[in-house]
């Protein structure tokens, strides 16, 4: 049954006109960069790719039109531990036989918030309006991570331990005894620890990812796969890893630019996008985001000026004790790894931390495979979890 004291509200998404006044002024004032002749992305954001894209946003971009359809989905907020969160709550579709719905709580990552489900919310709650078998259904559970898209941002940083605390709490609030988690990035992560902390309810767990070894963990003990993957990991953290080192220990210097400047803040996370998605023959961002797409997951960040607190999290993510990293996850896990997704671990990896009962390698998607690849996300996600609906 539902917690008398959990009291969510309607949250609907209405931004104020001299919001995005303000931010068209800031967006026609960006003071650019100068950049290597030819260097495009090599560097960094290619700053012709961006002033189109500054541009846009600023003369054609239609916000209004994006939040109204971002704002189609039901978003609630309520009070958890002290913190305001806002989540997206998407009944299933009525099973035919009338049994119940399994309810399935979704974390998202960096640099993103609930943005990152939108596509595969009506995938997910009603898969027979979309080809798949309606006894697939679940019902969808998406909160923004405090310090992440319209939830408060948090006094003091919170890691994924205590984010997973919260999210039990949230699904005792819903009435939900049991439920599945999935999630990627720090989703993934978060997730875990939902698992890890709450293996009497949690009935199965899916993950894009299984984090790395511990600080203790003596190399030696790995295998081969995992020595070779181990070193990948190094090698990409050498060439990609500069904004994981801000964001773990100096996240307030970036957050001072990035919170004052648009062009700054699509810098920072385009880049991102560009690098983690699959882009496919192409190799270009447009053959998987439309601008509006782009825009609509970065200006959710300058609106709410959460991008400061977003980072803030990987300083306290850096603090977990290793105790907490080294800890196998024994309820069913399964594990969708990508084909453009960063630096994917191998089977031999994914046993040791965790009751590894699945193993998946799609033919497309990323990083961002649920925004990239919806319908192959989705069928992921029904296909993992279908042996653990109750009969």
């Amino acid at each position: 049954m539902p917690d008398a004291a959990f009291r969510p509200e309607p949250f609907p998404l209405r931004t104020r006109p001299e919001a995005l006044a303000d931010l068209r002024r800031r967006l026609r004032a960006t003071r650019w960069p100068d950049a290597p002749h030819g260097s495009g992305w090599e560097l960094g954001t290619d700053v012709a790719a961006l002033r189109d894209l500054v541009h846009y946003w600023a003369e054609e971009f239609d916000w209004p039109a994006q939040e109204a359809a971002l704002g189609a989905l039901p978003h609630r907020r309520v009070q958890l531990g002290g913190h305001g969160v806002h989540y997206v709550h998407a009944p299933a579709a009525p099973a035919p036989d009338g049994s119940r719905a399994l309810p399935l709580i979704l974390s998202h990552g960096w640099p993103d918030s609930f943005w990152r489900y939108w596509k595969a919310i009506p995938l997910l709650t009603d898969p027979g309006a979309h080809g798949a078998d309606p006894a697939d259904a679940f019902e969808v559970v998406v909160p923004d991570m405090p310090g992440f898209g319209y939830s408060e941002r948090p006094a003091q940083p919170m890691n994924s331990v205590q984010v997973a605390a919260l999210w039990a709490e949230l699904m005792t609030g819903l009435g939900h005894d049991r439920f599945v988690a999935a999630g990627g990035d720090i989703g993934s992560h978060v997730s875990r620890y939902l698992a890890l902390d709450q293996p009497e309810r949690v009935i199965a767990v899916h993950r894009m990812d299984a984090g790395l070894p511990w600080p203790a963990l003596d190399p030696a003990e790995l295998g081969p796969e995992e020595r070779d993957w181990l070193a990948r990991a190094a090698a990409w953290n050498a060439g990609e890893g500069a904004y994981g080192a801000m964001h773990r220990t100096k996240p307030q210097t970036a957050a001072a630019a990035l919170t004052d400047s648009p062009a700054g803040l699509a810098a920072w996370i385009v880049e991102k996008l560009r690098a983690w998605s699959d882009l496919g023959p192409t190799g270009t961002l447009e053959s998987v985001y439309t601008r509006d797409e782009i825009l609509a997951g970065i200006t959710i960040y300058w609106l709410t000026e959460t991008i400061g607190s977003s980072m803030r999290m990987y300083h306290a993510n850096a603090a977990i004790p290793p105790e907490q990293l080294a800890r196998r996850v024994e309820v069913p896990s399964g594990f969708s790894l990508f084909p453009g997704d960063i630096v994917r671990p191998p089977r031999a990896w994914l046993d040791r931390v965790a009751n590894t009962v699945r193993v998946t390698e799609p033919a497309r998607g990323g990083h961002f495979a649920p925004f990239e690849q919806p319908e192959l996300y989705a069928r992921e996600l029904r296909d993992f979890f279908r042996p653990f609906r109750q009969p």
